[in-house]
């Protein structure tokens, strides 16, 4: 099989910063290939990406002539492909933890503040941006207060989320954490997610991955 690795990004997308971290954790490199989610109405919404993904988002990872949808999906592609420094404990146990800080931040706090959800209370409800900036900070505040329940004083959370090394849940989490400050969510209330945070960003393979160092980040 051709390795080659692309990754259809976008800078400031959290679902293509969590596998941005897969990868640079895996050590695998990759050509990032910028979709620009507000440029002429967005690019993902363009024919030609749909014909790459026909759900019209990111990421997308190209590995040679596959090309795989959805975050979740694909950072588990990449444990099973390339399982040397492995994303997932290795307990099922553990693995379980893992994969519910993970989806805690993927399928129940992202969904709710993600680019689509916020156009459509602005074009469809006339919702204004202060108020739609309200919703955000809520739906992260009460997610990050049940993961920071998660985290807090649990035997198995060690400099990350799960032990000493990084996994999928980590992955997952710091991308929301960028998120989070964005939007004005005061970090400092999750003191566990706070130290998490800046275990995961003295790596370079969660600071290569910030938004700030992306090809396609505006001058």
């Amino acid at each position: 099989m051709n390795d080659r690795l692309r990754l259809y990004s976008y800078w400031r997308s959290s679902a293509a910063y969590r596998v941005r971290i897969g990868l640079n954790l895996k050590g695998l490199p990759y050509e990032i290939m910028p979709i620009h989610l507000l440029r002429d109405g967005g690019e993902q919404r363009t024919e030609a990406y749909r014909r790459i993904n026909p759900q019209g988002l990111v990421p997308v990872l190209q590995h040679g002539n596959r090309q795989l949808g959805q975050s979740m999906a694909i950072l588990e592609y990449l444990d099973e492909t390339w399982p040397s420094r492995p994303l997932l404990p290795t307990t099922a146990r553990s693995r379980q933890r893992a994969r519910a800080i993970a989806q805690a931040v993927a399928c129940d706090i992202h969904p709710l503040n993600n680019l689509r959800v916020l156009q459509y209370l602005e074009h469809e409800w006339n919702v204004p941006q202060p108020e739609r900036d309200v919703w955000v900070r809520h739906w992260i505040s009460e997610g990050f207060a049940a993961i920071e329940a998660m985290l807090n004083e649990h035997l198995s959370t060690g400099q990350f989320c799960e032990g000493e090394t990084p996994t999928i849940a980590d992955c997952c989490l710091i991308p929301q954490v960028y998120n989070a400050r964005r939007f004005g969510v005061d970090i400092a209330q999750f003191p566990t997610i706070a130290r998490i945070e800046q275990a995961c960003l003295q790596l370079q393979a969660f600071d290569l991955a910030r938004p700030e160092m992306q090809p396609d980040k505006p001058a």
